[in-house]
């Protein structure tokens, strides 16, 4: 009889820390387990704030400069501080302020009224709405704005008389050019035609800022190039638009001062220079023309923030998705940070 060594296997025992099957293997149990085998204190590193000479040194010196320059500002009897107070609510300074905003209003609806429409037809698949498009604001973007309103106020001497009829034929009537264009009408209509021009190329780069796939799915829907354009295009597009048609109004509040080129006399800069040499005292006037224009500008500044939330309520949600405040944060959402802290191994995907 032959013997062989026959091998029995055995079955192998788990260890007596193992988990079972029936405890389960969540990442929750197993935290517990290594927390329950690595009882080991860890020590934390105290961070220490590194200390910031320079910008120290930096804000005593701007505070320093400022310092001197407020105390000249006061103690300079040539300023002539009185003179200002007193100019600064008088009736004549707040009807130059509401001629200043007239032209900037006026010459902003003319001008964004302007841009849309080019910025459309720069778009268009029409290369004669194209090339009228580029040629206008060509045109006016290589022109002065001085000089496109020294000629706004002598288009009465080029054009004595304008008239309505047939082209070339028969005319209806006809009028005095000055009795239709008068200063402040040249006005607006130069500063207007000026800004179309530069606000065409922002209002054309904020609608090509959208994306091309919006435009498409909504025409895979059956919606109209006009409905598309005002329901899909255009809201969008405000996000990009609305910041420097912000800045170009504040420069359109500032540009009024030069319409006294057509010549248009009622606005705040000339009667302030006006009233200076007047009184022999250009420098008080002219400082109290300053602080309006900031404190429109500071307005101004306002609202346009306002508006830039109001477009912007979507893209912020977008852009916030996702993050953690440190103030909704609650213990149990740091106790579960902790614990993917330590089990970051076990972050493994199939």
């Amino acid at each position: 009889m032959i013997m062989s060594d026959i091998h029995t296997p055995q079955e192998s025992t788990p260890p007596a820390d193992a988990p079972s099957a029936k405890e389960g293997t969540s990442p929750d149990r197993l935290a517990e387990r290594l927390g329950e085998q690595n009882e080991t204190p860890v020590d934390l590193i105290q961070a220490i704030p590194v200390p910031h000479v320079g910008r120290w040194i930096a804000a005593g010196v701007i505070a320093v400069l400022a310092a001197m320059g407020v105390h000249g500002l006061i103690t300079n009897k040539n300023f002539h501080w009185d003179i200002v107070g007193n100019t600064l609510f008088s009736p004549i300074i707040f009807r130059a302020i509401g001629w200043t905003l007239i032209l900037t209003v006026a010459a902003m609806a003319i001008g964004i009224t302007l841009a849309v429409t080019m910025a459309i037809m720069r778009r268009s698949d029409n290369p004669v709405m194209r090339w009228v498009a580029l040629a206008y604001i060509w045109f006016f973007r290589g022109t002065p704005i001085y000089t496109q309103l020294i000629f706004w106020g002598l288009v009465g001497v080029l054009y004595p008389r304008l008239s309505l009829g047939v082209p070339f034929g028969h005319e209806f009537f006809s009028f005095r050019t000055y009795d239709l264009f008068t200063a402040a009408v040249a006005a607006i209509v130069g500063l207007g035609l000026n800004e179309g021009a530069y606000l065409a190329e922002i209002v054309r780069s904020g609608l090509d800022s959208v994306d091309k796939g919006q435009e498409e799915a909504a025409q895979a829907l059956g919606m109209s190039p006009r409905l598309i354009l005002s329901r899909i295009i255009i809201p969008q597009a405000m996000r990009v638009i609305v910041p420097p048609i912000g800045n170009e109004t504040i420069s359109m509040l500032k540009t009024t001062s030069l319409v006294s080129a057509i010549p248009f006399t009622l606005e705040l800069t000339f009667i302030a220079r006006q009233r200076g040499q007047a009184t022999f005292a250009p420098v008080p006037l002219l400082i109290a023309a300053a602080i309006w224009y900031l404190v429109i500008t500071s307005l101004l500044m306002w609202i346009q923030s306002f508006i830039e939330k109001y477009y912007g309520k979507g893209f912020e949600r977008r852009d916030n998705a996702g993050t953690h405040s440190p103030k909704a944060s609650s213990p149990s959402d740091e106790d579960d940070e902790a614990k993917a802290t330590k089990l970051k191994f076990l972050d493994v995907t199939p």
